[in-house]
């Protein structure tokens, strides 16, 4: 996917030249080619009016560090960086006005940025892609001949194999990840290369001892979660579905998923009652090419444990007044509560707003319309509430093999303290908790924490503290307030499940320099994205990592998506723990808050 289309099809809905522009071999090349531009002048779409090119950058740099660069430490207004590709010497910003373009490139212009000094300058606007395609047409060429990968390939694309077979080709997949990251570590580490030789030696070429793949006990119908896309198919029928195509190769259309394996029947049932309500009603499937239209997604959740459903309806308001919104709400309720609706066991309604988000904002509004508020499932025996926008595993089986396979490889006992870093709604945490002393959770999603509280109580656990706040802020304050004794042989251990891009070097560095800590478990589901993570926990000392580096011991992969290639990753670090004599720093003397001792963090114990 281009720059253009990643920003221009934000949440990769489908969409479908007008009636029209069918047979668009007869449009004037003059004609498309002002239409290449033509999006520009359309109030949904802005940012690349005021876009920007930096080059120099240095080689190695992380986009949350660039992010913090330009919007913390410059204070640059950006709405939207674009790089072409990890470790690219250019990258594109875009900004929402004029004055803000003109402040940045001043301030860029000639800036050094390790080592490196940069250069700024007004970037021309990308042609839109789906019109360049028809231009290519329209002069002989056969672009619009791409060919169409189906559904079922592009969502399942392990689908065709006998589920063995695929557990085996994951299997080789992860064994390739961890071949790499040794690769890294004797690259990048030359003091570890006895280490790396003498693993290989004894893990069959691997860095770390690998145990065979955690198979998930739901191969079919697992997804407790979808967001599908509202569109049409290329017959032009409103569909509710899956996207397939790309809009650089001409065409975004939405095609039906009733013959998707992964998708639970109750699922289906829902998306086929509310296509048949799209497709009878007079609003139109919005069009990301002219932004008109309303219906534009469909967020289903369903519990594995009681069998709620819940749907989220996502549309674009555009002109409709409050009384049209009234009735277009009225209509969904009246849709999903009807007796296909029962059938399907629709529990929970809620309407989404869709609308280009500012700065700063991360959901779109929603609003409750029907039902219960929240769903409720059970995972090791534990129940959990699961709110619209919350995360949860969505394969909830397996969830409980890789939840205990982190319990296992951690091995906690009743002196060890938990540090859950990025805990979410505290699923992990609770898990963990029947089985050590305390834990201790952190997640910067302050309505995670919220939940996360709620799941404690619910459960009736009283070993577990969740904080909100920045965890690159916060780690070495939770350690103080988990005031380990080593000479009652406490232990602390770290569990990680960030997202797919990884830690922040921030927490990696903390993490390193937290005294005290002797054990982390980094569940990654991104393997090849956190093998950066994974080289640096184990590095050798230097003035930012002052910490004894960690060393890797163990790895399992536990399938978490069958039918698809994703796999879970669980590796295991270690290292020596420090002497007794070494560690009364670690007592903590101050308040029981970590954000009172967290330093730049303004953030508290959410109680």
């Amino acid at each position: 996917m281009d720059a253009f289309t990643a920003d221009h099809h934000e949440n990769l809905n489908a969409k479908e030249p007008p009636a029209s522009e069918e047979g668009s071999n007869n449009i004037s090349s003059e004609s498309l080619q002002r239409e290449e531009y033509a999006y520009l002048d359309s109030t949904g779409f802005t940012s690349e009016l005021y876009k920007i090119e930096v080059r120099g950058l240095p080689k190695y740099y992380g986009i949350s560090e660039l992010k913090k660069l330009l919007n913390v430490k410059m204070k640059l207004s950006t709405n939207k960086i674009k790089i072409m590709k990890p470790g690219s010497p250019f990258i594109f910003i875009c900004f929402r006005n004029q004055e803000d373009r003109e402040a940045a490139i001043a301030a860029l212009d000639g800036f050094k940025w390790k080592g490196k000094k940069l250069s700024a300058f007004e970037a021309k606007p990308a042609v839109d892609p789906l019109v360049r395609r028809r231009k290519e047409a329209s002069e002989g060429g056969d672009t619009m001949n791409v060919k169409r990968r189906s559904v079922e390939s592009s969502a399942t694309a392990l689908a065709f194999l006998p589920y063995e077979d695929q557990l085996q080709q994951k299997q080789s997949e992860m064994e390739n990840v961890l071949l790499k990251f040794g690769k890294e570590l004797w690259s990048n580490i030359p003091s570890l290369r006895s280490f790396v030789e003498n693993q290989r030696k004894l893990h069959r070429g691997l860095p770390c001892a690998f145990e065979p793949i955690r198979s998930s006990p739901l191969q079919d119908g697992y997804r407790n979660k979808c967001e599908f896309s509202i569109g049409k198919d290329s017959q032009g029928i409103k569909r509710v579905g899956f996207r397939v195509g790309s809009y650089s190769n001409g065409f975004l259309e939405v095609e039906s998923v009733a013959h998707l394996k992964h998708i639970p029947d109750r699922m289906k049932h829902t998306v086929m009652l509310f296509e048949r309500f799209v497709q009878d009603s007079p609003l139109e499937v919005y069009s990301a090419e002219t932004y008109k239209g309303h219906f534009r997604q469909l967020t289903v959740r369903i519990s594995h444990a009681s069998g709620q459903v819940m749907v989220v309806v996502g549309i674009h308001l555009q002109s409709l007044s409050d009384e049209e919104q009234k009735l277009v709400k009225q209509s969904i309720i009246d849709c999903l509560t009807s007796v296909d609706g029962k059938k399907a066991g629709i529990s929970s309604i809620y309407f989404e707003v869709i609308q280009k988000r500012q700065q700063g904002q991360y959901n779109n509004p929603i609003e409750h319309l029907y039902g219960d508020t929240h769903i409720e499932d059970t995972i090791l025996g534990l129940t959990f509430r699961i709110s619209p926008q919350a995360f949860f595993q969505i394969n909830t089986p397996a969830a409980e093999v890789l939840y205990q396979c982190a319990i296992d490889i951690a091995h906690p006992d009743k002196n060890t303290t938990i540090l859950d870093i990025c805990c979410g709604t505290g699923t992990i945490g609770l898990c963990f908790a029947p089985h050590c002393k305390q834990v201790l959770g952190v997640d910067i999603v302050e309505q995670a924490i919220e939940d996360a509280k709620y799941n404690a109580i619910r459960n009736g656990v009283e070993n577990c503290k969740f904080f909100a706040g920045n965890a690159d802020d916060l780690i070495l304050s939770l350690i103080k307030t988990a005031n380990i004794m080593p000479e009652f042989s406490e232990s602390l251990t770290a569990i990680v499940d960030p997202p797919r891009a990884g830690l922040h070097m921030r927490s990696i560095t903390q993490l390193r320099n937290a005294r005290g800590l002797n054990r982390l478990v980094y569940v990654s589901c991104s393997p090849q994205s956190a093998i950066k993570n994974w080289v640096d926990l184990m590095r050798d000392c230097s003035k930012q990592l002052r910490g004894e580096p960690f060393t890797v011991k163990k790895a399992i992969a536990v399938d978490l998506f069958p039918h698809t290639p994703h796999t879970e990753l669980i590796v295991l670090f270690e290292r020596e723990p420090e002497a007794t004599s070494l560690m009364p720093s670690l007592k903590h003397t101050a308040s029981d808050d970590p954000a009172a001792d967290a330093h730049d963090a303004e953030v508290g114990e959410t109680k």
